[in-house]
């Protein structure tokens, strides 16, 4: 069985896409700030520790009794004062080059002695108590060290204030950051989650527009990308109801006439009765068929739109072929079909098979309705080779159309005079010349000869 994984919210994702920045940002920030603090912090304890070791080193003399000596001249009031210290401990030590101790505490020792004159820092251990030392070496009036030591409970103690009040306000601040962060996403999300609910318990025969209660930019372009969905579906509905009807009401004419023929047949025992009744089933069933093949193109061309392919197309040879396809009908109807401008090759880009569609469509229309209603009939295919395009016209001597009727030519069941009289065709031929036009991106034109007849222009892109 399929289970459908679980998504994450969008209140979810939005918080966890802020909050985490956020509580990096806030955690490294924290850790410079802190860390900062405490090198300065340690850097002020240690110059304390070392002006106390140049204070001991610059008491320090040279025995009066004993030259070759050094000796500590602070008393022992001085000497409680270097070493006082409300809250640490001071211990010090004063050491001469071999390291013997001249004067201070017995047993502190620098973990190592400085090989220059640069103050050493270290941590060292003394009496079971951790202490912060510096050693400097002294070179006047001889080689000497003094050490000075210091306990860290006040530095420990400073380093956790540090930590307590820089990052305790702060993670307050962060949680209250994250309430409020929550909060407004859910109520900027709130018109979302109404427009879902509109759209969940929509009826799928209801494609009027859903309210839309838009606190963002883009819920609003939300909701007017959606009621604009439902307004093309809602048109397309109607055209496809508008179509269905139309196509119902079009194939009932010759399946009716089939009907009748066939019922008036089935009564008679004239064979010569049964051809003719025969012979008009015929033409009512390629009525239908015709009829048929047009809705065919017309669906074909509404889905080829996204996968049509265009290349280099020889117009001169299609239009020869077309003319050869359509010369035995022509004949047989009395017509003078013809072509001209394809002495040259000419070439188009375009689609092979829809300038082909476009000729047999016109080519159709032109036979059935294009004829001379005074003298003889002709029609002829023109190819105008352009500097910038391909102008491809079929132009008929018939009776014409109205300028009022060439508006709506190329919609869909709409016929001309001459289609309308003569009770053929279902008025889609120049619809499915239009539709293959635009999926070419060419363009279509429809003028009226003189003194009489029509052409149909189109104009096509020539190759790059």
């Amino acid at each position: 069985m399929n289970t459908v994984q679980r998504k994450p919210s969008l209140r979810n994702r939005l918080l966890r896409h802020v909050l985490m920045p956020l509580a990096v940002t806030w955690l490294v920030g924290s850790a410079l700030v802190v860390g900062i603090a405490s090198y300065f912090a340690q850097q002020a304890f240690d110059r304390a520790l070392l002006d106390d070791a140049y204070l001991v080193a610059s008491h320090v003399r040279r025995s009066v009794n004993d030259a070759g000596t050094l000796d500590l001249s602070l008393s022992a009031q001085e000497m409680s004062t270097v070493l006082f210290d409300q809250s640490e401990s001071l211990y010090f030590a004063v050491l001469d080059a071999s390291g013997n101790l001249l004067a201070g505490h017995a047993g502190l020792r620098p973990p190592q002695f400085p090989d220059s004159v640069k103050p050493q820092f270290a941590a060292a251990e003394y009496q079971g108590r951790v202490l912060r030392t510096v050693t400097i070496h002294r070179q006047q009036p001889d080689n000497f060290y003094v050490l000075m030591a210091q306990t860290t409970a006040s530095r420990d103690r400073l380093l956790q204030r540090l930590l307590t009040f820089s990052i305790v306000p702060q993670l307050l601040l962060l949680i209250l950051l994250a309430g409020w962060l929550q909060r407004a996403i859910e109520d900027d999300l709130t018109p979302l989650a109404a427009l879902e609910h509109a759209v969940g318990r929509r009826d799928a025969r209801d494609l009027t527009p859903v309210p839309v209660t838009a606190t963002t930019r883009d819920v609003q372009r939300l909701g007017q990308a959606i009621n604009a969905l439902l307004g093309r579906i809602a048109h397309s509905v109607q055209a496809q109801r508008e179509f269905s009807g139309n196509v119902a009401h079009e194939l009932r004419t010759p399946l009716a006439g089939i009907r009748a023929l066939a019922d008036y047949g089935l009564r008679q025992n004239d064979p010569q009765v049964w051809r003719e009744q025969l012979q008009g089933i015929a033409q009512s069933q390629e009525r239908a068929s015709h009829l048929v093949d047009q809705l065919l193109a017309l669906a074909l061309a509404d889905e080829a739109q996204h996968t049509l392919e265009q290349t280099p197309v020889a117009i001169d040879v299609l239009v020869g072929e077309a003319v050869l396809r359509f010369l035995p009908r022509a004949d047989a109807a009395g017509v003078d079909l013809g072509a001209r401008g394809i002495e040259q090759p000419v070439w188009a880009f375009a689609n092979a098979a829809l300038i082909e569609g476009v000729l047999n469509n016109l080519l159709d229309n032109a036979l059935r309705y294009g004829r001379s209603p005074e003298g003889e009939s002709h029609i002829t295919v023109s190819v105008v080779d352009a500097p910038q395009a391909v102008v491809l016209a079929v132009i008929d001597n018939g009776p014409g159309v109205s300028p009022e009727q060439l508006k709506q030519l190329t919609q869909r069941w709409v016929q001309g005079s001459a289609g309308e009289a003569l009770k053929e065709g279902s008025g889609l031929g120049l619809a499915i010349v239009s539709e293959y036009v635009r999926l070419l991106g060419a363009k279509v034109t429809m003028q009226t000869e003189s003194p009489h007849g029509l052409r149909v222009s189109i104009t096509l892109n020539k190759p790059l």
